[in-house]
């Protein structure tokens, strides 16, 4: 169902575009469909569908309401304005006021068609509101700027959540117990803290004796204090509600969705529930584009690897593939490729489980096998599509194999990624599944093994001479890091005394050429392959590493960890 603010741009644009026909009629009908299936504002959907520009939405607005723009830039408010409003009524109603004059109080607002709002606000403060319009970013960084809103940590709700109990905790809770303040408010900063912190995973874990909160950050988990376990099953069925999944099913698996603005920027979060014997598990997956960047220089890969990847993903035909581990940065490094060759003149088709991030220009298809929607019928039916560059998230059998092998065939470039230890063994897994030798070589172009390890903290890093356990971990002489200096970072509070802060990709890239087609057809062994292709040039992961260490970015432990 629209919301009302929404329904309301969307009624006016129409009285106010009636001229433009019954095709911007047509485009309004769809904006409306897909902010009810997206949960989007029509602000939003308008100017992603291209109909119309912001400005001329803010025009619109501002003639319907025989107002005025607010720009925030010409003009700094005062302190006394700032006060008719405290800061939980300003940021509760999405209201900035400008000044006051005869029509009343002038305020930029969020939602400035609700009229129910402002007859609210207009209770309030005993005067008559003038809505102004603003740009909606706009707005929001001028809120936080005159009504900054008091960051409550984590530890501070704990505390406040100490007193609270639940009782009959093995009831299926109903939705008041989750919509208690306490517990809105707990959840709300638990994913704000995350989203502040960069995490990119937070995990609710219930325990017989205790509750358990822990964030993934470059890689690694901390743990987060503690609640009560008694409020285990009123937070998670607090965080099932906003992503709206089931909260009396708790036998079965479920996954949702929570979209979100966090200052300004919009979040989203996938959200995954596993019954335990326990409770609920619930982990969510935090998709922030603010803290990906998808560029391919962006990544930590070396210089001599970037140029080789890079001829890869212009050739006009064959496959690449990126390996490794869940969360070894694969599907970044593949957004990341297809980002730099998103050209108008290419089409570029994804099939993805989920989509992660949407990239304007290329035609994304999620992934769902309870409807059919498998990669191999996603496969096929892109064949049709008449597409230059195909995205396949992941090689999972035979048959999705064979279809990208063919696609790869007949004149497109095919993407996708496979969970194997190294460049190599990426050829033993492709005819474990019962791809043919030579279909294997005369489709592959390359692989990319990738792993991700976290960086020194720029702030706290120390140097050190290696001592003799550091060269026994690594296989090296200590002839061969003559005059190099490791280094370790102390912890400090950039890192959260952490000693890391970012990461990094260690890569080795199989770039195919004739002789290793040649020895793929004749099936040899991974071990013989690989020793081969380093005899070309490839650096393996390990090596890479190294590089990382001597060059100060990361630390043994890390290097000996990922590889």
């Amino acid at each position: 169902m629209l919301d009302i603010e929404s329904s309301a741009l969307i009624d006016l644009l129409r009285n106010e575009y009636a001229s433009k026909g019954a095709e911007f009629t047509d485009h309004l009908k769809e904006i409306a469909e897909e902010c009810e299936n997206s949960g989007k504002t029509a602000f939003e959907v308008i100017i992603n569908f291209g109909l119309l520009t912001k400005q001329e939405i803010l025009e619109a607005l501002a003639a319907n309401l025989g107002s005025y723009i607010w720009n925030p830039k010409a003009q700094d408010l005062s302190r006394e304005i700032i006060r008719t409003l405290d800061v939980d009524t300003a940021r509760t109603y999405g209201v900035i006021p400008l000044q006051e004059d005869e029509a009343g109080v002038h305020m930029a607002m969020r939602r400035p068609l609700d009229f129910q709002l402002q007859e609210s606000l207009r209770f309030i403060i005993g005067k008559n509101i003038f809505p102004v319009i603003c740009d909606p970013d706009q707005f929001e960084s001028e809120l936080d700027r005159y009504y900054p809103e008091k960051e409550d940590t984590v530890d501070d709700i704990v505390a406040e959540l100490g007193d609270l109990a639940v009782e009959d905790e093995d009831d299926v809770p109903d939705e008041d117990k989750a919509n208690e303040m306490p517990i809105v408010k707990f959840v709300d900063v638990i994913i704000h803290q995350a989203i502040k912190d960069k995490a990119s995973d937070i995990h609710f874990e219930p325990f017989e004796k205790n509750f358990r909160i822990r964030y993934r950050v470059d890689g690694a988990l901390y743990e987060m204090p503690e609640p009560p376990r008694s409020l285990a099953t009123p937070v998670i069925s607090r965080i099932k509600i906003i992503s709206g999944l089931n909260i009396s099913e708790r036998r079965r698996p479920q996954d949702g969705r929570i979209q979100l603005k966090y200052n300004g920027r919009p979040v989203d979060l996938r959200v995954s529930c596993l019954p335990t014997s326990h409770g609920e598990s619930v982990v969510l997956r935090v998709l922030d584009r603010s803290v990906v960047n998808l560029q391919l220089d962006s990544l930590g890969i070396g210089t001599d690897v970037l140029e080789k990847l890079r001829e890869i993903i212009h050739l006009p035909n064959g496959i690449l593939l990126v390996t490794g581990p869940t969360g070894s940065g694969k599907t970044t490094t593949l957004y990341s490729a297809l980002s730099e060759i998103n050209k108008v003149e290419d089409k570029i088709l994804t099939a993805e489980d989920p989509v992660e991030y949407d990239i304007e220009g290329l035609v994304q298809c999620p992934i769902n096998d309870a409807v059919g929607m498998t990669f191999q019928k996603a496969l096929r039916a892109f064949l049709r599509q008449d597409p230059d560059r195909i995205l396949v998230g992941e090689i999972r059998d035979f048959e999705t194999a064979q279809i990208a092998i063919e696609a790869s065939l007949t004149g497109h470039f095919v993407f996708s990624t496979l969970h194997t230890n190294d460049a190599a063994s990426t050829v033993t897994r492709l005819m474990d599944m019962g791809v043919e030798p030579f279909l294997i070589a005369s489709s592959l172009a390359g692989v990319l093994g990738q792993r991700l390890i976290r960086r020194v903290c720029p702030q706290c890093k120390t140097f050190y001479t290696p001592t003799d356990e550091d060269l026994d971990r690594l296989n090296l002489e200590r002839a061969q890091v003559e005059g190099k200096q490791f280094c370790y970072g102390r912890g400090c509070e950039l890192c959260s005394n952490t000693g890391y802060k970012g990461r990094k990709a260690l890569t080795e890239l199989m770039v195919i050429n004739d002789v290793l087609r040649d020895m793929i057809a004749d099936s040899t062994p991974a071990n013989i392959l690989g020793a081969k292709a380093s005899e070309f040039g490839m650096r393996t992961l390990r090596e890479d590493g190294l590089m990382a260490i001597f060059n100060a970015e990361t630390t043994v432990d890390e290097v000996v960890r990922y590889t």
